[in-house]
């Protein structure tokens, strides 16, 4: 029985990037909506909460950090996972990322399309969600 596609939020300020990363996962059976930004981001998760989201750091109209700590504040939206994707790859802000914000997973940017959904079918497999089946 195929089971039903996995749902998640892209909340990026660059329009390119948010086309890719939805040709690259829906062609492995994801559904990913985009968010321009960080407030926009926000208002998609409350509305339609996602199984996971991907969360760029540098945005202009409100930092992904703070987008962050409002998803893990609020108890509708705690609970799903998220997975930064970020320009900011020293390592201060992956120990940063992973060990003091507690987010799922760090991927820096440039990525390779393999990476991305290695990384998001494992962050979903750790949560217990996943759809996705490996071919």
């Amino acid at each position: 029985m195929i089971k039903q596609s996995k749902r998640l939020a892209y909340i990026e300020d660059e329009a390119e990037m948010i086309d890719l990363v939805r040709l690259i996962l829906a062609r492995n059976g994801y559904t990913v909506m985009g968010a321009n930004g960080g407030r926009e981001g926000l208002e998609l998760i409350r509305n339609e909460l996602p199984d996971l989201v991907l969360l760029d750091l540098m945005m202009p109209d409100m930092d992904g950090w703070e987008v962050y700590h409002q998803i893990k504040s609020e108890e509708l939206t705690r609970d799903i996972p998220v997975i930064v994707i970020t320009a900011k790859a020293l390592n201060i802000d992956k120990v940063l990322g992973l060990h003091i914000a507690k987010v799922e997973d760090y991927i820096a940017k440039p990525f390779s399309p393999q990476e991305l959904l290695e990384r998001v079918d494992q962050v979903l497999l750790r949560q217990g969600k996943s759809s996705h089946q490996a071919s």
